[in-house]
């Protein structure tokens, strides 16, 4: 099963050094990663929609209004790293404002979907899985090799990784829909 004491073990194997078994340990390998990891971990999520680490929420109002502009604000959940739409479709957006750890709307429900901080790796897409294993190798190289010349290459196999995983992750969903337009509906037919 896949976590994140896996995903930090297979990065140190890539890099000739040994795995470890728990982030209890205590030695330098193992401390370094715990360290590292959850920053990282929540970089790579909040870089794309991942479908395995994106949630719906319906939120209820803030009992303090913000002070002009907005009659509304809701606090974002503890979990949200990014907001991927607001509103009850992704067509038809809510005009809202973040500010802080808030989204200022002029709607008394805020239908919120958004990136949150999967720490469960077992449910993450295998994809997602080789790109934080790579990017975790990357971090890494140089406290474990001190190679620059190591390290640059490791950064350059992350941008490689990422950008097919993202490519991958974003065609699970159905291509977007110009919508019910009665003149795009005379055209075709």
């Amino acid at each position: 099963m896949t976590s994140a004491v896996s995903i930090c073990s297979a990065a140190l194997l890539l890099l000739g050094d040994k795995p470890i078994a728990d982030f209890s340990e205590n030695n330098d390998r193992t401390i370094l990663v715990s360290n590292l990891y959850a920053l990282k971990r929540d970089k790579v999520l909040r870089l794309n929609d991942w479908k395995c680490a994106t949630k719906r929420v319906i939120l209820s109002p803030d009992a303090t209004a913000p002070t002009f502009e907005w009659g509304y604000r809701f606090l974002l959940p503890a979990d949200w790293l990014r907001t991927l739409s607001v509103g009850v479709s992704t067509s038809d957006q809510d005009d809202y404002e973040q500010e802080g750890r808030y989204l200022l709307m002029n709607r008394k429900d805020c239908y919120l979907r958004y990136v949150y901080a999967n720490e469960d790796e077992s449910t993450w897409d295998p994809l997602l899985i080789d790109a934080m294993t790579q990017v975790m190798v990357a971090a890494l190289t140089y406290p474990i090799t001190k190679s620059t010349t190591k390290q640059a290459t490791e950064e350059e196999i992350v941008r490689d990784v990422l950008k097919t995983a993202r490519a991958i992750d974003a065609s699970d969903n159905p291509p977007p829909t110009l919508g019910d337009f009665p003149m795009l509906a005379n055209r075709m037919r």
